[in-house]
């Protein structure tokens, strides 16, 4: 198989999520803007998810462009990272409709801290395919983002418990780091096509 066949896949998977997330949206019983009120906890929880799953394809875009051997363990662990953002719509619809509950809101944090492991650990099984100096490897290297990011979410997840507000500052938060996409592949590209 070759890597255009995976993206082409995980796309239309993604495409799929987001569409699946919008269909959680009941259509309002009256006709004026004050219809909409009791759907702002279900927009905003989409409006994050939403900016989450782009953030999501636009790397991983990135990152397949990486991809020398395409081989079993790689399509695994792109399985792993769709698996965890296939549960992005259920953990926003949950989270929504509970109006950022406790529990709903600390589950949305687990669900991305395991869509973040798993780009982690695509990212890592792409990069044993690239010699340790080479310049892919040494502008992965400097992934601060990609630490700080599960920590901000575990500290989400635990501050759900004591004001979900605090949690989604947590959520919102990491999707303002990685909003901009990810410059250390494109830069790689520009200097050294691979």
């Amino acid at each position: 198989m070759k890597v255009n066949r995976m993206e082409a896949f995980s796309d239309g998977v993604l495409a799929i999520i987001i569409t699946i997330m919008v269909l959680e949206f009941k259509v309002p019983e009256g006709h004026d803007w004050h219809s909409l009120a009791g759907l702002v906890p279900k927009i905003l929880s989409y409006a994050v998810s939403f900016v989450y799953v782009g953030i999501y394809w636009n790397n991983h875009h990135h990152l397949l462009h990486t991809v020398r051997t395409l081989h079993g363990k790689l399509m695994w662990l792109n399985l792993l990272l769709l698996f965890w953002l296939s549960l992005v719509p259920f953990s926003t619809a949950w989270m929504g409709e509970s109006e950022f509950a406790a529990t709903p809101t600390a589950l949305y944090g687990i669900v991305l801290l395991c869509a973040a492991i798993s780009y982690t650990l695509l990212q890592q099984a792409i990069l044993k395919q690239h010699a340790p100096d080479s310049p892919f490897a040494q502008a992965m290297g400097t992934d601060w983002k990609g630490k700080v990011s599960p920590v901000l979410y575990v500290a989400a997840i635990g501050t759900a418990y004591l004001n979900a507000w605090v949690s989604c500052f947590f959520y919102v938060l990491v999707a303002v780091l990685w909003f901009v996409p990810d410059q250390r592949i494109e830069r790689v590209f520009r200097s050294d096509p691979m």
